[in-house]
């Protein structure tokens, strides 16, 4: 609850981006639910296909892979 809602916040869901303060929108770009929130509106509502919404998904596996290897820094420590 303490991440998940000031990223749902920031996202883009609730409240339009252009409306946040800059400080906001650029602590938006690392959230993966902004880019999710982009792809979803995207398909559902104005019907969208791969060629527009790569960029989304390309920053959504950058922040995955980043996220993992975090991960595995941190468990490798942890273990060792």
């Amino acid at each position: 609850f303490f991440l998940t809602m000031p990223a749902i916040l920031i996202s883009g869901f609730i409240f339009p981006l252009a409306n946040m303060p800059l400080w906001a929108q650029y602590l938006s770009y690392l959230t993966p639910v902004r880019y999710f929130v982009i792809i979803a509106r995207g398909i559902y509502l104005k019907g969208n296909d791969v060629s527009v919404l790569w960029p989304q998904g390309l920053a959504l596996l950058v922040l995955g892979v980043c996220t993992l290897a975090a991960g595995v820094l941190l468990f490798r420590k942890r273990v060792d």
